[in-house]
């Protein structure tokens, strides 16, 4: 009878999830370049940094893997059939921002969803970059589509780790919030699943460049985004089912 009392009143977070985190860029694809005296700062270095903190933070009972752990080139599609392979509930792409104006800066998190906002398409054109011809067509309708049937979950956990972020960024390290807003990201839409891009600061900009190197600020962005992860998560009731 104790037992069963027990189970009765298990709490929603004992569910267990199976997250995938991807480091942006990689290889190659340097991404964002900032430069700090001499030394020139890769976005894809820092990206891979932020994500295997992440992964250290959310709680154990979860299970976490990185689309890659290591510098090595990933094609978008490759980052997006691992979502397949691993059975991933959720899917976070981290990337860090570039402008050719100095003075933008700031964080700013993105879910899959219909935009005209000028400046989102400016980042939408640089993470969409490697992806032409066909694969590009073919994966515009496919957005329509997962944009029909993970908009609102992707939101959801889009809220839920900016709010955390919003939490402790500007306090702790002056960083603006640029805000939650909505993006065509085909990596978002490959992953056919609940997925968040976040764009961790500007590496074009001095201030943002000098926190983003900062231990302090890999360990407290990568708590932040796993605490809003974990939030999100304990509000579900079932494992999530891919759209394909």
């Amino acid at each position: 009878m104790k037992v069963l009392f027990a189970l009765l009143f298990l709490p929603v977070y004992c569910f267990s999830f199976v997250v995938l985190i991807d480091p942006g860029h990689g290889g190659q694809e340097l991404g964002a370049i900032g430069k700090h005296g001499k030394k020139h700062i890769y976005e894809k270095d820092i990206s891979l940094q932020i994500s295997k903190e992440i992964k250290r933070y959310i709680n154990k009972q979860h299970t976490v893997y990185l689309t890659r752990s290591f510098d090595r080139d990933l094609s978008l599609q490759e980052r997006a059939k691992m979502a397949d392979t691993v059975k991933a509930d959720i899917f976070v792409s981290v990337h860090f921002n570039s402008s050719i104006k100095e003075r933008h800066n700031g964080f700013e998190t993105f879910y899959l969803h219909n935009t005209k906002n000028k400046a989102t398409k400016k980042v939408e054109r640089i993470e969409n970059k490697s992806l032409e011809g066909d694969d590009k067509l073919i994966n515009n309708i496919l957005i329509d589509l997962v944009i029909q049937k993970t908009t609102k979950q992707s939101k959801k956990l889009a809220s839920s780790v900016h709010s955390q972020l919003n939490r402790t960024l500007p306090s702790k390290f002056k960083m603006q919030d640029r805000g939650l807003k909505k993006g065509l990201f085909y990596v978002l839409a490959l992953a056919k699943r609940p997925a968040i891009l976040l764009e961790g600061g500007f590496m074009s900009n001095k201030n943002d460049l000098k926190k983003i190197q900062q231990r302090n600020f890999i360990k407290e962005y990568s708590k932040a985004i796993a605490k809003g992860i974990e939030i999100y998560l304990a509000t579900l009731t079932d494992k999530t089912v891919p759209i394909f």
